[in-house]
């Protein structure tokens, strides 16, 4: 039988930046800025679409019951949100190379890595349903296998307890490595495949190795989009409709410095 080709990997001698200054992630949001105020109808109906795909998630979860998966869903947003961007960083392109911009193209975008974009996306889905479980399990460890207070108690039973504190802190820490790995090998990856006609694993390894080798702007980028999800959480979501696509044209424009 015939093998299928193999994509072929980024040349080893092709430059990519290296310590880049820790204040160029505000350029990044600059530059997301500008992307988002020209035709910014197509951006914040892109927007819009995410952040009524949440409503309906957080919604649901309640709806069946399943209200003690809300914060850790609420959490691996962030982990699979770089997926969800990817129409966003196909219209920074289409502006970057003054080509038309058009919302069903934002919708389907046509990734030169073609169907290896999915695999990326199947493992970030995938870390994301296993940091709910992995949440689940440290609730049971700390409290034993018994109902969920529900949202009006959970504070009180969080922060006013030494155990409810103990798994504030490991929740956190087991969390932070979920979060530090899918930020590490999808920060760069996604805007690459749409970009280039590269692998997933190449990718993948490839981003990891931008994000290490420019560390404090990366940290400084995540913390920034920390801070913006947060706020969205504090406006019911309804920030998503501006945040989202300004952070997904800013991750174009972080790609492009890197690149």
């Amino acid at each position: 039988m015939t093998l299928p080709p193999v994509v072929p990997p980024l040349p080893r001698n092709e430059p990519f930046a290296r310590h880049l200054k820790t204040a160029v992630a505000f350029d990044w949001l600059g530059a997301g800025w500008g992307d988002l105020v020209i035709d910014p109808a197509t951006s914040l109906l892109y927007g819009l679409l995410v952040y009524l795909l949440s409503l309906i998630i957080v919604t649901g979860l309640i709806w069946l019951g399943w209200d003690y998966a809300l914060f850790p869903a609420m959490a691996g947003f962030l982990v699979f949100a770089p997926t969800l961007a990817i129409g966003l960083y196909a219209k920074s392109r289409a502006l970057e190379f003054n080509q038309p911009v058009s919302f069903w193209r934002m919708v389907l975008p046509h990734a030169r890595a073609g169907g290896q974009v999915l695999f990326i996306g199947a493992l970030l889905c995938g870390l994301m349903l296993l940091w709910m479980r992995a949440a689940v399990i440290i609730y049971a460890l700390f409290f034993g296998v018994r109902p969920f207070p529900g949202l009006d108690h959970v504070a009180a039973m969080l922060f006013t307890t030494s155990t409810g504190l103990a798994m504030i802190i490991v929740g956190t820490l087991v969390g932070g490595l979920f979060a530090a790995f899918a930020f590490a090998i999808s920060a760069f990856s996604i805007p690459m495949m749409l970009d280039r006609r590269v692998d997933a694993l190449t990718a993948m390894g490839t981003s990891w190795a931008l994000v290490w080798n420019n560390l404090r702007p990366m940290l400084v980028w995540a913390m920034i989009v920390l801070a913006l999800f947060l706020f969205s959480i504090a406006t019911a979501l309804i920030g998503l409709i501006i945040v989202f696509p300004w952070l997904g044209h800013a991750t174009w424009h972080a790609y492009r410095t890197v690149r």
